[in-house]
């Protein structure tokens, strides 16, 4: 049997869902769940093979919960018609249902993930890329959520002192504390406000409004000092992008 989990806002839909899934005795449908953290939650105790899963939800939606998932599973997406998340699933999602949608539409979908049944390392690359493509949605743009201790935390874009690369991590700095999330700086360089966070080094990107001022540093270098007095370097290549944005 293979494991599938709904993760759906709308009893409606889920109960939609549950009535198509009987057309597919193969599938055996787990858990259903009613927000981002149920769903989050399930898939990593049921370790699914699919899930079907909404995107506009309370709390985290359907992007944000696959960006926590440490081995997101192979995704039907269901929503209300949106344009920009359309072109992200269209490059990379398994498929998506618009809703209203009718059980041929749905055993279309369902017969094509059985029929390709990707291996893990070709459904992690795909849903990666689909995160990416997703990423420039204006409204993912506002906020970033981390994991913490099995908790989430959600973290608006304006709270973000700078960001600092950790190895395969990305340290987020704000007032609150420091909090890693497991993306690179290059991700984020393109995720963020080209005129608001500024990449002033290789290792760093910087939220310009934190900017108290510009010291020298040895030879040719530069700092940049923040207001909580983080002293940030500045490559070259940083700096006069920085002087760019600032207006120096």
């Amino acid at each position: 049997m293979l494991k599938v989990i709904i993760i759906d806002d709308e009893p409606l839909a889920r109960s939609i869902l549950i009535e198509y899934l009987q057309k597919f005795p193969e599938l055996e449908l787990v858990q259903e769940c009613n927000d981002g953290f149920e769903g989050l939650k399930a898939i990593m105790q049921w370790q699914p093979d699919l899930i079907f899963l909404d995107i506009q939800m309370p709390k985290i939606n359907g992007f944000e919960m696959l960006e926590l998932a440490d081995q997101p599973p192979a995704v039907i997406f269901t929503t209300a018609f949106d344009e920009y998340a359309i072109r992200a699933f269209e490059a990379h999602a398994v498929d998506y249902l618009l809703k209203p949608f009718s059980q041929e539409r749905f055993n279309k979908a369902v017969q094509k993930w059985l029929d390709q049944r990707p291996s893990a390392q070709a459904k992690n690359k795909s849903t990666e890329l689909l995160l990416e493509t997703a990423a420039q949605i204006p409204a993912q743009r506002n906020r970033i959520v981390v994991k913490i201790a099995g908790k989430i935390k959600i973290i608006p874009v304006q709270d973000l002192e700078y960001l600092e690369a950790a190895d395969d991590y990305v340290k987020i700095h704000t007032q609150e504390g420091s909090f890693l999330k497991n993306k690179t700086m290059n991700f984020f360089e393109k995720f963020l406000d080209p005129l608001q966070f500024v990449r002033t080094h290789r290792s760093y990107i910087v939220n310009v409004q934190q900017i108290t001022r510009l010291d020298p540093y040895e030879k040719d270098g530069h700092l940049a000092i923040l207001k909580n007095g983080s002293r940030i370097p500045l490559s070259k290549a940083g700096y006069v992008k920085l002087k760019a944005v600032l207006g120096l």
